[in-house]
């Protein structure tokens, strides 16, 4: 077991792996390439980890390009791979963060007890004065069902919330509990005359306590973060981004939120959900989808929304205090009269090459073109597999470049947006687009080569192919 100089992360490989985790009762580690983009991008990240984590739980590494009979032996086949062990044993995967602070929050509730006791009122002042939510249960006694039952659901949800229990009821009479009731506890930092702080419930059950808590842990308007930001994916979200500092200044930061509930809460009946962020955490995100790049932030907040479908907005307006504004920013939105911000490339003046070019202004054009069977190939730039494969795409272009009834296309994804329907994981992602079912792509899946190609598109285009100046009747 090594400890290089200025990291607390441990490295280990093959000789020392098998014994040194044994010694952890709970032990992340990173199993890595050298080489991987996405490992170097977390490597400070990991190691700041390590250094605040020093003394609670331990952090490693395995270098796979020198350690394959490890790394096979846990059937890592992709980098950063990160497992959790406890007592030597492969435990679980490690879905969490990938910032510091969210895999030190992560990692602290991996060990010790799933739910803390809670022993008297000063025990429970200091577990729900926390930056996160607080899951509290209060029971009649140690032999309670509904207590074996919080923890048996404080077990399993362990990796995303905090949660306390205690066998005195007196403890919740302030909250007002008489009786068996577990209580979701807002942070202090998030307390607002728009919403309870407090919410009650007297389900216990895993399944009971997952929804109460999925349905109610956010509020009306959470603090997004790079460490919560993936728990409210997957549904319609409005953002105002400003300089969000629940640290060092939580009265200024509330003073915008609160103007963004005090609008919220007249459209609660609306399906849209609120956050606020800080936008310097977020700058990245916001240069990718909106093209938004330091020079546009002001300081009053800016709003956009992103629904689960992919369509994004900004609002033009300035913030007004009065959230004037905003209420005529969301009218529209819930009136479909806004316009979607679509990030795209310009459009090509000449687009006469054997490759069409396609960017987002021009897709409904020509990829959408009801009468035009399409194979389009999104790719990226800096991709060496895209590389490898244009000059073969390019021929395949000539080829069909007398069809009048095919369209060989690609289209940059990393500069522009890519409709929902098209799952883009990689590079490149092909897909053939047939005419009159626009709403039906394929994804194709076969070798890459010019005849593999033109097999393929025999089958499955909606006329004969022409190839050349010969058509192919098959």
């Amino acid at each position: 077991m090594k400890y290089p100089s200025a990291t607390d992360v441990l490295e280990l490989g093959d000789s020392d792996f098998e014994y040194t985790v044994a010694e952890h009762d709970t032990l992340l580690v990173e199993f890595f390439a050298p080489w991987c983009g996405h490992c170097q991008r977390l490597a400070p990240e990991y190691e700041t980890a390590a250094t605040k984590l020093k003394g609670k739980v331990y952090l490693a590494k395995v270098d796979c390009t020198v350690n394959s009979e490890t790394c096979g032996r846990f059937g890592v086949n992709g980098y950063p791979t990160l497992k959790i062990f406890r007592n030597g044993e492969d435990s679980a995967a490690y879905d969490g963060p990938r910032t510091a602070d969210g895999i030190v929050s992560y990692m602290t509730k991996q060990v010790g007890p799933s739910s803390v006791a809670l022993h008297s009122e000063g025990d429970l002042d200091a577990f729900i004065n926390n930056f996160e939510a607080s899951v509290v249960g209060f029971f009649s006694g140690e032999e309670s069902t509904q207590l074996a039952e919080f923890l048996k659901a404080s077990s399993a949800m362990r990796d995303n919330h905090r949660f306390a229990h205690t066998t005195d009821l007196s403890l919740g009479l302030k909250h007002g509990v008489e009786s068996e009731a577990v209580l979701l506890i807002r942070p202090p930092r998030l307390n607002s005359k728009f919403e309870d702080s407090v919410i009650k419930t007297t389900a216990f059950s895993t399944a009971s306590l997952r929804q109460f808590i999925g349905d109610h842990v956010f509020g009306l308007c959470p603090h997004l973060t790079a460490e919560n930001r993936d728990d409210m994916s997957g549904r319609d979200l409005l953002v105002a981004y400003y300089d969000v500092d629940y640290l060092h200044n939580i009265k200024g930061t509330n003073y915008w939120r609160n103007r963004v509930m005090k609008v919220a809460t007249k459209f609660q009946s609306q399906e849209l959900n609120y956050a606020v962020a800080n936008r310097a955490e977020f700058q990245d995100e916001l240069k990718e989808a909106f093209n938004l790049g330091p020079s546009d932030m002001q300081e009053l907040p800016l709003i956009t929304i992103r629904t689960k479908e992919g369509n994004k907005y900004i609002m033009q307006e300035e913030f007004t205090p009065d959230g004037k504004s905003l209420e005529r920013f969301l009218e529209d939105y819930f009136a479909d009269k806004l316009k979607r911000h679509i990030k795209s490339e310009a459009v090509p003046q000449n687009n006469n090459g054997p490759v069409k070019v396609v960017v987002a202004d021009n897709f409904e054009e020509m990829v959408n073109n009801p009468s035009k069977d399409v194979l389009l190939e999104f790719y990226a730039p800096w991709c060496g597999h895209c590389k490898s494969l244009e000059p073969k795409y390019t021929e395949l272009g000539e080829k069909l470049s007398a069809d009048d009834n095919i369209i060989i296309a690609k289209m940059d994804a990393t500069a522009n947006d890519v409709p929902s329907m098209y799952d883009v994981q990689g590079f490149p992602t092909i897909f053939f687009v047939p005419a009159g079912q626009k709403d039906q792509p394929q994804k194709y899946t076969g070798d890459r080569e010019v005849n593999d190609f033109i097999s393929y598109l025999k089958k499955e285009a909606t006329h004969p192919l022409v190839l050349g100046t010969t058509r192919e009747d098959l």
